[in-house]
């Protein structure tokens, strides 16, 4: 990548670790080793210097007019407007350069093994870049909709809650419960971040309870990172925690054999998108189509089963069918259906 590529990204760097609240006034050092470390991997000092920090600084005071000041009390660097940040400012034809390339380049990595996890985002990139990169075309949002995650709330919790998973550092914060509306103080060894339907959610060990819980980013407030480790052997294998699961609920209990009728329209989304690569079609007669599953019984599941309507029919457990009927009665009742 062209020099001139590569700081315009280090621009991007910078901003994102001075804005970060959980560690405010970074130094000279810590921005270089954020630089070195998103861009080539490591630390060393091979690639970015700190005279190349400096003159960073010094064009984004001049280019983009960043309000950076040096902190000599806390011995690093703030914005002296809060509110400040390079994602505000217009893209410039060097920067939709910058985009296109890096985005060329990711698209012919998608299907390497270590990034395929990462391949739908990937391909979105790809799209938005391929379909225009004239930030004059003002009519693309009217002519062209991507999905947007409505709930972003809780993702500033990434970075610092992935820190705390390296360093097996026990942190603490405020929860607050859909069923009981009230907030809770955790204390928790992070052990996973998982994403689903565009929420983030945290795999912990928790240690008030003394067992694995998931919180959901987003009902998380005034986050700390303690300064205790957590030296004790956690029994959990992230792999197989969610091998038996859909969506974010997973527990140690053995998946069940699930039977299920769909008819020939929603077998083909089905198939399409099956709810979970244990998934298979055991029968296909002329007006509807059997499949089976092997997973654990949860919320997430009946909630997509239910999303088909009349469509599916569960067949097999007893209590996966029971569970569903038990809604549809009370859907009856909400709609006066007797």
């Amino acid at each position: 990548m062209s020099q001139a590529k590569n700081a315009l990204i280090r621009y991007r760097i910078i901003d994102k670790c001075i804005r970060n609240k959980f560690k405010p006034y970074p130094s000279k050092q810590e921005l270089r080793k954020s630089c070195e470390e998103n861009l080539f991997g490591n630390d060393e000092g091979e690639n970015v210097s700190d005279s190349t920090i400096e003159k960073d600084l010094f064009f984004m005071r001049m280019e983009h007019d960043a309000p950076i000041k040096y902190s000599k009390k806390y011995g690093g660097y703030f914005y002296e407007d809060e509110k400040f940040t390079l994602d505000d400012i217009p893209l410039t034809d060097a920067d939709l350069e910058a985009i296109k390339f890096a985005a060329n380049t990711l698209i012919q990595f998608k299907d390497v093994e270590m990034f395929k996890q990462f391949g739908f985002a990937i391909d979105k990139i790809f799209d938005r870049v391929n379909i225009s990169s004239n930030p004059q075309e003002k009519d693309i949002a009217e002519l062209v909709q991507f999905e947007i995650a409505i709930s972003i709330k809780g993702n500033e919790y990434l970075s610092p809650l992935l820190t705390a998973i390296r360093e097996k550092k026990i942190i603490q914060f405020d929860y607050e419960s859909f069923q009981t509306a009230k907030k809770k103080p955790r204390r928790v060894v992070p052990l996973l971040l998982k994403e689903y339907r565009n929420r983030w959610y945290l795999i912990s060990f928790d240690c008030m309870k003394d067992c694995l819980i998931t919180y959901a980013l987003e009902r998380m407030e005034n986050l700390e990172e303690t300064s205790e480790f957590f030296n004790q052997k956690i029994d959990f294998d992230s792999a197989k925690f969610f091998q038996n699961a859909i969506g974010i609920t997973a527990n140690d209990s053995e998946p069940q054999n699930i039977i299920f009728k769909a008819d020939n329209i929603a077998a083909k989304y089905i198939v399409s998108q099956p709810f979970h690569k244990s998934q298979k079609i055991i029968k296909e007669g002329k007006n509807k189509m059997t499949f089976s599953l092997d997973v654990i019984i949860s919320e997430e599941l009946i909630r997509s089963m239910l999303s088909f309507g009349g469509e599916i029919e569960v067949i097999e457990p007893n209590e996966l069918r029971v569970s569903i009927i038990r809604r549809l009665g009370t859907m009856c009742e909400n709609y006066g259906v007797n």
